[in-house]
């Protein structure tokens, strides 16, 4: 009979090795793939999330200083002709335009904080979809007020003419602020101003970009805001870490460094406010 032997030790050993350096091969492809997996995810959620906050301010914000008095659809409770004069030369609210609600209105926020944005329009809703007691087919004074809330952009509407003192307040009036979208760690707001000159016409045009503290001098020089431009610095709902962290510059603001790891990414559009701009040319100055 034949003499049978098994495996040396050489052999045994060149063997564990083999296997060893085979499995921490597909451990360390496994986890190369889930990280990427994740970074994936994070740039996916970031991106999703900043085409929708752009797509809905603008949804909500190009439509600021709208009011045409000959719809049949518009609430006629009040003097229209007074309330179109007051609307169409004040698309963005500023602090003190209403004397029941004087802190209402569009802000500068200091240094590294964020902005707060009101606009007003004629519309059917607010910006969170309430009537205020209007009839479903009514349309009313809107004004909506956008800010931020430790990491969420949060929205309320108001009646303007609950604000003006024309009627008492029915259904949620400026009481419940809606989240529109969370994880925003900067949201920041510029006015494109139109200039006027006593011998020219009103352009209609931007012609510079200034922060909400400049514009009620800007009233008093007969300028308008014409446009709206707008920045928001969204993060990605999946944990992952980002060596070296990245830096952002929102606008007019100093560069800020996010304080962690995850994934960061900036979005900024600017709004023509096209009634504005047709309410100027209209007037003819």
């Amino acid at each position: 009979m034949r003499r049978q032997e098994g495996f040396s030790l050489v052999e045994l050993m060149i063997a564990l090795v083999l296997g060893l350096i085979i499995s921490g091969s597909v451990i360390q492809i496994m986890s190369s793939s889930k990280v990427t997996e994740r970074l994936n995810r994070a740039v996916a959620s970031a991106q999703e999330s900043g085409r929708f906050i752009m797509g809905r301010l603008r949804q909500d914000i190009l439509t600021a200083g709208r009011y045409d008095a000959l719809d049949p659809n518009l609430s006629r409770i009040v003097d229209i002709v007074d309330e179109a004069a007051f609307l169409q030369n004040r698309p963005v609210i500023l602090p003190n335009d209403f004397a029941s609600e004087p802190g209402l209105g569009s802000i500068q926020g200091a240094s590294g904080t964020n902005d707060t944005l009101v606009v007003a329009a004629q519309g059917l809703r607010d910006c969170r979809g309430y009537k205020l007691g209007y009839a479903d087919d009514e349309e009313f004074f809107v004004v909506n007020r956008y800010f931020v809330e430790g990491t969420s952009l949060r929205c309320v509407g108001y009646d303007g003419r609950v604000l003006r003192g024309q009627k008492g307040a029915e259904g949620n009036n400026g009481d419940l602020a809606f989240t529109i979208l969370d994880d925003v760690h900067g949201f920041q707001v510029m006015y494109g101003i139109s200039n006027h000159d006593d011998t020219v016409a009103n352009s209609a045009r931007p012609v510079r970009y200034v922060t909400a503290d400049q514009l009620a001098l800007e009233r008093t020089l007969e300028s308008a805001v014409v446009a709206i431009r707008i920045a928001v610095l969204v993060k990605g709902d999946s944990p992952v870490v980002i060596d070296p962290i990245p830096s952002f510059k929102l606008l007019n603001e100093p560069i800020q460094t996010p304080g962690d790891t995850g994934f960061y990414r900036q979005f900024e559009t600017t709004i023509t406010l096209r009634n504005v701009k047709n309410f100027l040319r209209s007037k003819k100055l």
